[in-house]
């Protein structure tokens, strides 16, 4: 009962969203793959609020009933059937009367399921589509027959683009480079390694003493460059998440100076790679908002380039929605980080892979600790730690790892604001 009454309040605030792109004709700048959606439509947004009147998803909405809400500008009902009647009339009074309604909307699109972009794309039809990367084992991978099929059911927005519209996409992406040709629209790359449209160079990190703050690196675009901060976050993966939103900026003819500025103004979101200190002058570096792969991969990469003289460890939870590919993803973590970090501590009944990967790839066994649940991981984690460590804590959502880095921040005041899932719905969980 309760899935059929979702379905009817989707299908009608869906309908109201479509009655009101009718209406007004914004932009629409639709961000899809499988990393770095919600801080390249974060980054997006940053470069484009002072040149032109635009909206961006709320948090994470990037679902059908996520992106029926960001058009008509309303917020989660959650679990209150009063909330949902008062987003069901708010969206009608939207649809048909609204005014002054922005030029351009910024969209995160994701897929849980075979068949979800299909569907968000019977109705939104972007001007611009924005590809961040689609890794050989996505996240969600659980619900489709192979990582090939989430790959297609991505691209499903790209083919959805206007005639005239504009593919930006991630041009270091092998898996991207045989779907160019199928694109009649204007293609745009971003990239670090590669030569393309606008290419990261130079990264380097910046520190505060001993603590890492942020990175710089330079943005080149055909005549022009520029530096780039990160402000509070690290990690190289930020030069595509700024490259794609300098590209973006261009379509609406910012140049590569002004953008660079709107972003040295800009933070991350909570949970991605941010950088704070912590409980007895150990650095944190929260990457709490999920995890896959290719994401777990980039972040340990990222803690074993850093300098300290203190220890770096690495507290990893369970990947989730793998499917089959759950067990081998986890070895192979475990694998990849055992001549990086000094120390590792994993949460959850999968993460135990890691453990035995890096186990077996030479990480010493009194360095690797494996536990069940959060709370006995940060009391048996507060004794090993000492001035100037650095520790990474990544895991799923599912996991709630968050949790953990509460326990190490040092303005712990300051957690509502620093962290995800910190609302009340989220602490009922």
């Amino acid at each position: 009962m309760k899935e059929y009454l979702k379905k009817i309040v989707v299908a009608i605030l869906t309908f109201e969203a479509q009655i009101l792109l009718k209406r007004t004709k914004p932009k629409i700048v639709a961000i899809t793959g499988s990393v770095g959606k919600t801080s390249t439509k974060d980054a997006i947004f940053a470069v484009l609020k002072g040149k032109v009147h635009a909206r961006k998803s709320e948090k994470s909405f990037n679902s059908d009933i996520g992106v029926a809400l960001t058009v008509l500008g309303l917020e989660n009902g959650w679990n209150s059937p009063l909330a949902w009647m008062k987003n069901i009339f708010d969206g009608a009074v939207h649809a048909l009367f609204t005014k002054g309604y922005p030029e351009v909307l910024v969209l995160e699109m994701g897929v849980d399921r075979k068949g979800d972009m299909k569907r968000l794309t019977t109705w939104i039809k972007p001007d611009i589509a924005v590809v961040t990367l689609l890794p050989e084992v996505p996240v969600h991978v659980e619900y489709f027959s192979s990582p090939a099929e989430v790959v297609a059911e991505k691209m499903t927005l790209v083919h959805a683009l206007k005639g005239d519209g504009v593919f930006i996409y991630n041009n270091d992406d092998a898996k991207i480079q045989p779907f160019l040709s199928e694109v009649r629209q204007m293609s745009v790359g971003f990239s670090r390694y590669s030569q393309s449209h606008f290419t990261a160079h130079s990264d380097r990190v910046h520190y505060d003493g001993a603590m890492p703050t942020g990175i710089e690196f330079t943005m080149s675009h055909v005549a022009e460059e520029a530096q780039v901060e990160v402000r509070g976050a690290l990690g190289a993966q930020h030069a595509y998440t700024y490259g794609a939103a300098l590209a973006v900026g261009n379509q609406f003819g910012i140049s590569l100076e002004e953008g660079a500025k709107a972003l040295a103004q800009h933070t991350p979101p909570p949970g991605r790679m941010r950088v704070f200190r912590g409980v007895q002058g150990i650095t944190i570096i929260d990457d709490t908002y999920n995890s896959s792969p290719v994401a777990c991969e980039h972040a340990v990469q990222t803690l074993h380039e850093l300098k300290t003289k203190g220890k770096k460890i690495a507290v990893l939870g369970d990947m989730l929605e793998l499917g089959q590919f759950s067990v081998r993803e986890h070895e192979r973590i475990g694998e990849f980080l055992a001549d990086k970090v000094d120390m590792l501590f994993t949460l959850g009944v999968r993460a135990q892979k890691i453990a035995e990967g890096a186990l077996a790839f030479g990480l010493s066994e009194k360095n690797i600790f494996q536990y069940d649940d959060s709370e006995t991981l940060i009391r048996e984690l507060h004794p090993v730690l000492s001035q100037n460590d650095i520790v990474l804590i990544k895991a799923s959502q599912g996991i709630r790892a968050e949790k953990i880095v509460a326990a190490l921040m040092l303005e712990k005041e300051k957690a509502g604001e620093m962290l995800v899932r910190q609302d009340e719905m989220w602490e009922k969980r």
